[in-house]
């Protein structure tokens, strides 16, 4: 005789659902990683709920968790921005960003997928686009685009998580970049990437990659002191 088991007795957890706070979050963090918000320029939560066209609510908690996560910051009564930059902490998102994207780059190209490399060429194309209209906006864009095609390929989600909670962190500053010549040299070292992932290169990879994060922190650091 079969018995119906009593709610009481599932041991599960909720299943997660999309809400709209997490959208609103997804948006935000986009504005941040794209550079949307940019060091210096201040946002407020009425201001953001008008764009979305939402509540001030889901708004006030996804700003809640870009706080918690040192992507964010309070600058004065209800306005918010990027949080300041000094040397020590520059260098330490460095030296992070050295280990957990060396090894997402290194597992991309281990993975030997045909269809990264032609994804990452798409995006190399674009900044290259970009770099020549001077539109930095464009270029941050494809930048983020072509760096998260990478880390997406190294197969690891958490991996993939990981970086982007270092890169709420760093990208906006990438901002300060434009008009120091990195962005051409980033690209450069974007191609060394893209053509060793597409050898299946992991050692090659790697090193292009701490090239393309070294060479925005010797301009990020000069401009510091």
């Amino acid at each position: 005789m079969e018995t119906a088991v009593d709610r009481s007795e599932i041991q599960v957890e909720p299943l997660a659902r999309d809400t709209l706070q997490e959208r609103v979050y997804s948006q935000v963090a986009g504005l941040i990683l794209d550079g949307g918000i940019a060091p210096g320029q201040l946002v407020t939560i009425q201001s953001l709920a008008d764009s979305f066209g939402v509540s001030t609510m889901p708004v006030r908690e996804a700003l809640k968790r870009l706080t918690a996560a040192n992507a964010l910051t309070v600058v004065s009564g209800r306005s918010m921005g990027i949080p300041p930059l000094n040397l020590e902490r520059l260098t330490d998102l460095r030296n992070v960003r050295l280990e957990l994207e060396g090894v997402a780059v290194a597992w991309a190209a281990r993975a030997g997928d045909s269809k990264t490399f032609a994804l990452l060429e798409e995006d190399l194309d674009r900044m290259d686009r970009a770099i020549a209209a001077g539109d930095t906006k464009a270029f941050l864009q494809a930048n983020r685009s072509f760096h998260f095609i990478t880390y997406r390929a190294s197969r690891s989600p958490a991996l993939v998580s990981l970086i982007e909670i270092l890169w709420l962190q760093i990208s906006p500053y990438f901002n300060l970049l434009r008009g120091s010549g990195n962005y051409d040299a980033a690209n450069a070292n974007h191609r060394l990437v893209a053509e060793a992932i597409g050898r299946g290169d992991a050692t090659a990879a790697r090193a292009a990659m701490a090239a393309d994060i070294n060479g925005a922190y010797d301009v990020l650091a000069k401009l510091l002191a």
